[in-house]
């Protein structure tokens, strides 16, 4: 008999605890969209949206199912748009890719990864508007500033994503004749990866630009002595050599 009483009394227990757990989610979601309700009646500009609070509510519980699924399904289209740019950009079909980036950055709106291609297939469309006519040098000019907008973007999502910091530089220094700009951004970002000799190359040409030949000369020496790469260590002894020359004439 005592099992039994005991046996009973468990079983009490477990209803009781399954009817106070069913209570509070319960609670917890009738809480979460009258939040929800009172967020989206506050930031209304005349202050709410014709229905009350409690309407609200009511319209967020019954149709909250539809908008998580709804979301998940959003998410999922961004990948797709991501992944289209990525092929179109491989193609180097760059004024598509554009597109497919628009539509990726819809959906996700704080993904750096998408800003920093955004910034590759704008800068290549815009070099190759190569200025037959003012209308011509004016889409360059767009897509120019695109591109760095969009690469200042990505790095403002990302602060250490080296990528687009490169690509802002190539473009300061190749693109629009801002060596100085390139030098911020080089110098910032071979604190981050100090045996990038492609970074290297670009910013000792920026100090060249800027006539600034001792850093230039530095610079080369400095990838001389990171890179053991034949290639690379012949192409900047040749430029060290044209820089020395110019400096000392």
């Amino acid at each position: 008999m005592r099992k039994l009483r005991d046996f009973i009394i468990a079983l009490i227990i477990i209803a009781a605890l399954g009817t106070l757990i069913y209570y509070m989610y319960q609670r917890t979601s009738a809480r979460t969209s009258r939040d929800l309700a009172r967020r989206i009646a506050e930031i209304s500009p005349t202050g709410g949206p014709p229905e009350s609070i409690e309407g609200l509510r009511q319209a967020i519980a019954l149709y909250e199912d539809q908008i998580e699924r709804n979301v998940r399904e959003g998410a999922q289209t961004g990948v797709y748009w991501k992944i289209l740019a990525m092929r179109l950009i491989d193609r180097d079909m760059d004024n598509d890719a554009l597109e497919a980036l628009e539509r990726a950055i819809y959906y996700n709106s704080e993904d750096p990864v998408l800003f920093y291609l955004t910034g590759i297939s704008a800068a290549k469309v815009g070099k190759s508007k190569v200025g037959f006519s003012a209308a011509s040098q004016r889409e360059q000019e767009h897509y120019y500033r695109l591109a760095e907008n969009a690469y200042k973007r990505a790095l403002e999502l990302d602060i250490t994503y080296i990528r687009p910091m490169y690509g802002l530089a190539i473009l300061y220094a190749f693109e629009l004749d801002r060596p100085l700009d390139a030098i911020v951004q080089l110098e910032r970002l071979l604190l981050l990866t100090p045996s990038d000799t492609s970074a290297m190359f670009v910013l000792a040409r920026a100090y060249f630009m800027t006539e600034n030949f001792t850093r230039a000369i530095e610079m080369y020496d400095r990838i001389l002595d990171r890179s053991r790469d034949k290639q690379i260590r012949e192409e900047a002894m040749y430029l060290k050599d044209i820089v020395q020359g110019m400096l000392y004439g």
